[in-house]
């Protein structure tokens, strides 16, 4: 039987918070999705917060860490040895962990980090947003799960998230777990109880 949720809204933080973004390693074809990462990136810089993301410096992901750099905001990147050679390590970042391997990239961010954002992207993306909600809904960790959305990229996955629910697979408390929002002060404005 699934643990029922709690309240969806984390304390604030003592010290600095951390954001992790899940997005593509690509950039997709429609050019709003980079700029929505770049925004993304100046957004959680501008109130001094820290970016927590997969270390790659292409795609969405390269996009996010730079918006960030450019506002001025600390960035921790994590990636896996694996992938430095694809994804091309951001060697401009504040931080740069390599780690072993997919899972411990996963579970560093998990650590790392008081909220998690997920922007479009593909299988990569979605594990780490499925990994967070498991996490979420099983209690490992109280902290927020957020889609940022602005154009309809999740609709065919929230529908089917619904379909689980329909079918008994998830409770509808549980499909409550990760909201989608469509601006991105919507959704830091909401992170955390000081903010709400």
């Amino acid at each position: 039987m699934d643990a029922e949720p709690t309240d969806d809204t984390a304390p604030l933080p003592t010290d600095t918070p951390s954001i992790c973004v899940f997005c593509g390693a690509r950039k997709g074809f429609d050019p709003a999705h980079a700029e929505l990462a770049r925004q993304t990136g100046r957004a959680i810089a501008s109130r001094g917060w820290r970016l927590v993301f997969g270390g790659g410096s292409v795609g969405l992901m390269g996009e996010v860490a730079q918006g960030a750099l450019d506002a001025g905001g600390p960035v921790l990147g994590i990636i896996p040895e694996a992938l430095m050679a694809r994804e091309l390590a951001h060697r401009g970042v504040t931080d740069l962990r390599i780690v072993a391997d997919m899972s411990v990239r996963k579970q560093q961010m998990v650590e790392v980090s008081d909220a998690f954002i997920a922007l479009p992207g593909g299988f990569g993306t979605l594990d780490e947003l499925f990994e967070v909600l498991t996490l979420r809904q099983t209690r490992y960790h109280a902290k927020p799960v957020r889609l940022l959305d602005p154009d309809g990229y999740y609709d065919r996955l929230i529908a089917m998230c619904e379909g689980f629910v329909e079918a008994g697979f998830v409770s509808a408390a549980h499909l409550g777990l990760v909201r989608r929002e469509r601006e991105i002060d919507t959704v830091l404005d909401g992170l955390f109880t000081a903010q709400a």
